[in-house]
């Protein structure tokens, strides 16, 4: 998430991605990352409907950075597994 984004726009752009998740189960996620520090959020008053913007943070970078390497490693050990039948 390099720009901020509402809960809404998340929801999108994961479908867009072929992830579809509702709503209902990404609000709780969101504010369960948040109070791990890993993403902060603000509020956005300036249009009509207000809207929470969630961004990562420096902490939320370097765990999606090392999250990705883990999974790259994982990714890699199976296909090597399935390579071998």
């Amino acid at each position: 998430m390099k720009e901020p984004k509402y809960g809404y726009a998340l929801v999108q752009s994961l479908e867009e991605k072929g992830v579809e998740i509702e709503a209902n189960t990404l609000y709780p996620l969101l504010r369960r990352l948040e109070k791990q520090g890993l993403l902060k959020s603000e509020w956005d008053t300036q249009e009509a409907k207000p809207r929470k913007y969630y961004r990562r943070t420096v902490l939320g970078d370097f765990m999606y950075e090392e999250m990705k390497k883990q999974w790259s490693a994982v990714s890699e050990t199976m296909n090597g597994l399935l390579r071998e039948e």
